[in-house]
């Protein structure tokens, strides 16, 4: 029985490695194209040991091309305004709907999960977000539309509380001259760390890989775009100028690194991510399995 025991770990654990080869080998495949000459690419095809590590992608996207550091300061500040946003909003709307005594609840519980169903459409959402709210080309329109709070969060972080968060807890504090707002900033929010860094987490992601918003609502204000709109602004200028060069005689494709540059704007484009996750893993795990799941 041990002994079989061992076998099937044995196999767990070559299967499980076998995963992480298939998630390790594209990326770095992706980071080795970046580095590599656009003749080698062209010639040889991708490798994952470039023959001639180059840096002229990055030397083009941050020298000839320009802004991809404002690009990353506005994505920072969207994308760290947005989360804080988004968490207060969807802590303020579930912590009241975890309440069994709150006045109305079924309304409120009703009319989040009618959103999650229904929406006005595009067009009525453009129109009204530009023509009642004014957000165009403003900083607000790269933070509201479609991510500032999503009823799934909120259905989330309520059942979290329901499941984890005792109401014995609260009414101690609240006898001990603690109100609402304080219990819920000294008690709750302490006791809710994995599903609040879910959320963080999965708000950053999409703030940070989010491109529609720039496309709709930014249109004069360019300098406002964020890291993906810039990167596909970059994409579209080399396309262009690939183009352009193609149909000049005595002027070699393979000397401007367009392939290069895409693999290196995709690096660009995930780094912040690949860095944040390892921090927020455990609290993504703990927070999503007893969020979604209890209740």
């Amino acid at each position: 029985m041990i002994t079989n025991n061992k076998v099937f770990i044995a196999i767990q654990y070559i299967f499980l490695f076998c995963l992480v080869i298939m998630a390790v080998i594209p990326f770095w495949l992706l980071i080795s194209s970046s580095f590599t000459t656009e003749k080698e690419i062209l010639e040889s095809g991708y490798s994952l040991f470039p023959k001639i590590v180059t840096f002229d992608a990055y030397r083009y996207l941050f020298s000839v091309s320009g802004g991809v550091l404002r690009a990353y300061m506005m994505s920072i500040i969207i994308a760290g305004s947005g989360v804080f946003t988004c968490l207060v909003l969807t802590i303020l709307f579930a912590y009241p709907l975890s309440k069994q005594e709150l006045p109305g609840k079924n309304f409120f519980a009703f009319f989040l999960f009618f959103t999650m169903l229904f929406n006005g459409g595009l067009v009525p959402t453009y129109m009204v977000y530009t023509q009642l709210f004014h957000i165009k080309d403003t900083l607000f329109g790269m933070i509201i539309p479609g991510l500032l709070m999503s009823p799934f969060n909120v259905i989330m972080v309520r059942t979290y509380i329901t499941s984890n968060v005792a109401n014995e807890i609260v009414d101690a504090a609240k006898i001990d001259g603690a109100g609402d707002y304080r219990a819920l900033l000294s008690v709750v929010i302490p006791l809710c760390k994995p599903i609040i860094g879910t959320i963080a987490l999965m708000s950053f992601i999409g703030y940070w890989n989010n491109w529609t918003n720039g496309i709709y609502y930014i249109q004069n204000r360019t300098d406002m775009y964020g890291i993906q709109n810039y990167l596909k602004t970059v994409l579209d200028s080399v396309n262009v100028l690939q183009s352009q060069i193609s149909g000049q005689v005595g002027i070699d494709v393979k000397d401007l690194p367009s392939m290069g540059i895409r693999m290196a704007l995709a690096v660009i484009g995930v780094l912040p991510v690949l860095i944040m996750y390892p921090f927020f893993q455990k609290s993504f795990i703990k927070g999503i399995t007893i969020g979604s799941v209890k209740g």
